[in-house]
């Protein structure tokens, strides 16, 4: 159920940031499946460990350290680019053009960026399926962050800060409620975008229909 936009509202906003997986597309596409086998058989590579143990690994950096890639690299000096290459060489068959929420996105004063865990490259094929391109002005990958991941305050503020963002007047439409915490701490106004609502002090707004919300807003 979408929760109307409340005071003190949307009307400070210069700045709309997006997250990319299950935020603009729905969770029900399953990208993130594929992603997460790939990234079990590239650990599973670049260890010499069993299956299980990849599986293990995969989950367990994803909870300690924000992404499995952050873990890799933390942990075992992981190179991130072929890894991010391989993870994300993926079909997007399960993605279609959204021209209502295109055109919902486009409809926003200011500036519209995308900053994503995943590389800006697979961000741009995201959009690209999803006919999201047109609407977005600039498009952030975790290379943009020097590798670091959200939820890291300080991956936020790499990104932020190439992007001359203030926190302040900027808006963060984002699944993940742990990657609404360091936003919502520096001023953000923060919108969980999920089927069901994770009530927290660091979510403002919760939507489970990111084009309707976004319509409302006008």
């Amino acid at each position: 159920m979408t929760r109307a936009p409340d005071t003190p509202g949307f009307g400070h906003v210069k700045t709309w940031v997006f997250d990319l997986d299950n935020t603009l597309y729905p969770p029900s596409a399953r990208l993130f499946d594929q992603i997460e086998k790939r990234m079990t058989a590239y650990v599973m590579a670049a260890l010499n460990v069993p299956r299980d143990k990849a599986d293990r690994l995969r989950a367990d950096y994803w909870r300690l350290y924000g992404t499995t890639l952050a873990g890799l690299m933390h942990e075992h000096d992981l190179d991130p680019h072929p890894y991010l290459i391989d993870v994300h060489d993926i079909s997007f068959d399960a993605l279609v053009p959204d021209p209502a929420l295109h055109d919902a996105i486009a409809a926003l004063p200011g500036r519209r960026i995308v900053y994503t865990n995943g590389s800006a490259p697979y961000a741009e094929k995201v959009l690209a399926a999803r006919g999201l391109r047109g609407a977005i002005d600039a498009v952030y990958g975790v290379e943009h962050a020097g590798f670091r991941p959200k939820p890291e305050r300080v991956a936020f503020e790499t990104v932020f800060a190439r992007e001359g963002l203030a926190p302040e007047t900027a808006a963060m439409f984002e699944d993940d409620t742990r990657n609404l915490t360091a936003p919502h701490a520096m001023g953000m106004r923060t919108v969980h975008v999920a089927p069901a609502p994770a009530p927290a002090p660091h979510i403002d707004h919760h939507t489970d229909d990111l084009t309707a919300f976004l319509r409302a807003l006008r």
